[in-house]
């Protein structure tokens, strides 16, 4: 909790194995909380939250130390492309998913975003040798809440919701915009 600007009102331990704790968090620290602290407990915890009341900003809460995998194109997920991008991170979406320029199709393993061709397929040649055909194993993909899709995002990205799907993506669509406002924001 201390990550999300939590402070530590109370803690009683009854003797039986469970522990009360008491916090005051920033509504903002609780967003994507839940499903951390279900992981955490196991599935055993208890969690309730009510209105405190108003405070002083206590600053930033940063709790994604990662980048994000941002598609460069439009079209359609292949599992060609998603079989060599599966080492540079974790995919939010399977094969054949609609993906367009600017779409955040995976969270990378480095601190920095990182744009992605998922479109890209094998190459069709005449020529056959034996073993070259080799089953292409995909990780299944990290599915999204609503809730995990807005703790995801960052100041220049966003969360899209549509009758069929939730889906983040960056702010200015275009990379090379992209990249200029980068640059900008770093020599200022």
């Amino acid at each position: 909790m201390a990550a999300r600007k939590g402070r530590m009102e109370e803690m009683t331990n009854h003797g039986t194995g469970w522990i009360r704790m008491e916090f005051i968090v920033p509504s903002r620290g609780l967003i994507g909380f839940r499903t951390q602290f279900l992981t955490d407990t196991r599935g055993t915890g208890i969690m309730n939250h009510v209105f405190e009341g108003y405070a002083p900003w206590f600053g930033d809460i940063r709790t994604r130390l990662s980048g994000s995998l941002v598609s460069d194109r439009t079209g359609v997920a292949t599992s060609y492309a998603m079989f060599n991008i599966q080492e540079r991170g974790t995919l939010f979406l399977s094969p054949t998913t609609e993906v367009y320029e600017g779409m955040i199709i995976g969270e990378n393993s480095r601190v920095d975003d990182m744009d992605i061709n998922i479109t890209k397929e094998k190459k069709l040649t005449n020529v056959r040798s034996a073993g070259a055909e080799v089953l292409e194993r995909l990780v299944p993909p990290r599915l999204m809440s609503l809730e995990q899709s807005l703790e995801f995002c960052r100041e220049d990205e966003c969360v899209e919701v549509t009758p069929a799907a939730v889906r983040i993506r960056k702010v200015i669509l275009d990379q090379t915009v992209r990249g200029r406002v980068a640059r900008s924001k770093k020599t200022s």
